[in-house]
C-alpha cells in the first residue's frame, strides 16, 4: 500500500520521515518548500510536484498543514484523484467544523476520511513516539492504526470525524492553562530569590508535577526559545478553543487568561518562539 505525505514543516517532516523507515512500500512527498521536498527524497521518498500529484499515486493520503484554510486547500485540491480506493488522514490540527466539512466532500467521491491530530512536540515527531487522537469509524480505524503507529506510539480513537479534533483542541486548552500557571508561580518564586530549578523539583515533590515544567523548564532557565511548538500554532488552537465554547454556550475563564497572555505575545512579536517563551510576557 502506497502512502503519500503533504506538509513537510516542524512535525510533518519527522513524521514522513518515521514513515519512510518504517513503511515497505513507496513514500510520496510534497511541500511547497523544495528543499524540505529535496530532504525526504534524500532519505528515500518519492517527490512529488503537488499535493494533486501526491493523492493520484498513493493510497493513503496524509496532510499535515497548519490551519483549517490549508487544509481546505489541499482537499480541494486533491479531490478530483479521490474514490472508493483512497484514504485521506489529516493529521492538522484545524476547527473541527472545518475537518468535518472536508470529511462530507471526501466522503463524497467514495473515499474514506479520518481526522488524527498529534500531541507531544518535535522531539516525540522525531523518536516516533507522538500521541494521535483519531476521529473516524471503527472499521477505518482498524485499517489506519498501523500507519499510524509508524508514528505515534500512543493511537486513541475518539468516536466520529471531528472528534479527534475536538480532544486534540481539549488537550491543547488545559496545556495552555497548565503553561499560564507554571509562568506565573515560577516568576513570583523568583521574586522571592528561588530559581528554576530548586522550583522545578520542589515542584516535583507534590501535586503540581507536570510535563510541561519538567519538559520546560531547561530552556526556560537558559532562555532558549529554539521553536519546538510555535506560539503563533498554540494561539491558534486557544482561539480554536474560544470558539467551540463560544458554540458550546460555555464561559471558559481559565482559557480566557491564557488567551491574554498569548494575545500580548504575538503583539510583542513572539510568534515564531518556542510556546514557552510565553514567560517573557507574564515577567513583563
Amino acid at each position: 500500500m502506497k502512502i503519500g505525505f503533504i506538509g513537510l514543516g516542524i512535525m510533518g517532516e519527522s513524521m514522513s520521515e518515521n514513515i519512510v523507515k518504517k513503511h515497505d512500500d513507496q513514500v510520496y512527498v510534497f511541500d511547497f518548500v523544495k528543499e524540505k521536498v529535496d530532504l525526504l527524497a534524500g532519505k528515500g521518498a518519492v517527490p512529488c510536484q503537488s499535493s494533486l500529484e501526491v493523492a493520484q499515486k498513493a493510497d493513503i493520503i496524509i496532510s499535515m498543514v497548519p490551519k483549517s484554510e490549508h487544509s481546505m486547500a489541499v482537499y480541494k485540491e486533491v479531490l478530483e484523484a479521490l474514490d472508493e480506493s483512497k484514504i485521506c488522514i489529516d493529521m492538522s490540527t484545524i476547527d473541527p467544523s472545518v475537518s468535518v466539512e472536508i470529511s462530507k466532500m471526501v466522503k463524497a467521491k467514495g473515499a474514506q476520511f479520518a481526522d488524527a491530530p498529534v500531541v507531544k512536540s518535535k522531539p516525540a515527531a522525531i523518536a516516533g513516539k507522538l500521541g494521535i487522537y483519531v476521529g473516524c469509524d471503527e472499521e477505518l480505524f482498524k485499517n489506519v492504526k498501523p500507519v499510524l503507529l509508524y508514528m505515534g506510539e500512543n493511537v486513541i480513537r475518539m468516536g466520529g470525524n471531528g472528534k479527534g479534533l475536538v480532544m486534540k483542541i481539549c488537550h491543547n486548552a488545559l496545556v495552555s492553562q497548565i503553561q499560564n500557571g507554571v509562568n506565573e508561580t515560577l516568576t513570583l518564586a523568583g521574586k522571592y530569590g528561588i530559581d528554576v530549578d530548586l522550583f522545578t523539583t520542589a515542584i516535583s515533590y507534590g501535586g503540581g508535577q507536570n510535563f510541561y515544567l519538567d519538559s520546560k523548564s531547561a530552556p526556560i532557565k537558559n532562555e532558549d526559545y529554539t521553536t519546538a511548538f510555535s506560539i503563533e500554532n498554540m494561539y491558534k488552537d486557544v482561539n480554536i478553543c474560544m470558539g467551540m465554547a463560544k458554540e458550546q454556550g460555555m464561559v471558559m475563564a481559565g482559557e480566557a487568561a491564557a488567551k491574554s497572555v498569548y494575545d500580548r505575545a504575538m503583539e510583542a512579536g513572539y510568534g515564531k518562539e518556542d510556546f514557552c517563551a510565553t514567560i517573557k510576557v507574564v515577567r513583563q
